[in-house]
């Protein structure tokens, strides 16, 4: 298990930065905002954590089992897909209309849920596949807020979003409505006896709380809100899990 988080923590630092190092190319008209003039001033130093990060995924990955090796093709391939311009016309999967929403929810659920069920050999409850459900519909509402964000980049890069096609306020009802079904997967696992009436508690709370600074995703523009609090939900999560399941 520890060269599994090992792994999943290198491969997400490379991933991330690799994405930085590749997505300021495309932004050059929007510079001047925050994020990505910050990007562009310590570009040196993020291609250097990328380096870091591919060493200590590569040492990590060698030495994990063929099963979860195997298991992370289809992951891998999304996630290099959608930071790799290795399609015609420069094109990431992250550029083509709708999809870039479910790729992160798919990618993050099968790695936080499925790869360490199959390092424990627990593939075989269906309350892990309930689970799985769970992470992605939660990963999908809190990405919901950086494609209300990106609005005015992903319009100049021709690419349509959730929030391009259906507007702000059904984008919000949506992710309502994800955030609620999560819940209710949750409790379901709680009546099966999967889930503690600790864990129950702490997702309502991380739920609700991400059902409210969605709703501030519009109103909000620092970048700190998006990187650091809607990012900061799957930490505090889990602080709630660990600390009300104790």
């Amino acid at each position: 298990m520890t060269w599994l988080l090992g792994l999943v923590f290198f491969a997400t630092l490379f991933v991330y930065a690799l994405h930085r190092i590749i997505g300021i190319s495309k932004v050059h008209e929007f510079l001047e905002l925050e994020r990505y003039a910050v990007i562009e001033k310590f570009k040196h130093h993020i291609s250097f954590y990328a380096l870091i990060a591919g060493i200590g995924g590569a040492i990590c990955f060698w030495n994990i089992s063929t099963a979860i090796k195997l298991s992370l093709i289809i992951p891998g391939i999304i996630s290099l897909g959608y930071v790799l311009p290795f399609m015609k016309g420069k094109k990431r999967l992250r550029d083509f209309n709708h999809i870039k929403i479910f790729l992160i929810a798919i990618v993050w659920a099968w790695v936080s849920v499925f790869l360490p069920a199959m390092e424990n050999i627990e593939l075989m409850n269906y309350s892990i596949w309930l689970m799985v459900v769970e992470r992605a519909l939660f990963i999908f509402a809190i990405t919901l807020p950086f494609d209300i964000r990106d609005l005015k980049v992903d319009t100049h890069s021709s690419v349509r979003t959730i929030p391009a096609v259906i507007g702000l306020k059904k984008t919000k009802l949506l992710g309502t409505g994800i955030l609620a079904t999560a819940f209710l997967i949750s409790v379901t696992l709680w009546f099966s006896g999967f889930y503690t009436t600790g864990t129950v508690v702490a997702l309502f709370i991380s739920y609700a709380s991400t059902w409210y600074f969605l709703g501030l995703s519009d109103k909000i523009s620092h970048d700190y809100f998006f990187t650091g609090l809607m990012d900061g939900t799957m930490i505090l999560q889990f602080l709630l899990i660990y600390v009300l399941s104790s």
